[in-house]
């Protein structure tokens, strides 16, 4: 299993989980709502409550990421991140990520 300090990502903010939520659904158009447990890089699943807003912006995926006893943030991590970590998914057969989302954007 992974971490996302095993990522190059940028934290933007951080704050409680709404302040977070609240943030990205602010300051970002291309949103897309996702589940408590949904796995958006290779190991690492959101926390928090539903509906889940993760945005795409460039080259870029956006999310509220809640790690126990550190609290919230933002983060934002490069799509080629993103498309290794789906890419080993795949492999171990697992269906869960946000690949077969990104399409719509």
């Amino acid at each position: 299993m992974s971490c996302i300090d095993n990522y190059n990502h940028e934290i933007l903010l951080k704050g409680s989980f709404k302040e977070c939520s609240d943030y990205i659904k602010k300051n970002y158009k291309n949103i897309r709502e996702f589940n408590p447990g949904d796995e958006i890089l290779e190991g690492v699943m959101l926390i928090g409550l539903p509906p889940i807003p993760v945005a795409y912006d460039e080259d870029y995926v956006i999310f509220p990421f809640t790690k126990p006893c550190y609290g919230s943030h933002v983060l934002r991590v490069p799509l080629n991140q993103y498309m290794k970590s789906h890419e080993k998914i795949k492999e171990t057969g697992e269906k869960k990520g946000i690949l077969s989302k990104l399409k719509f954007w």
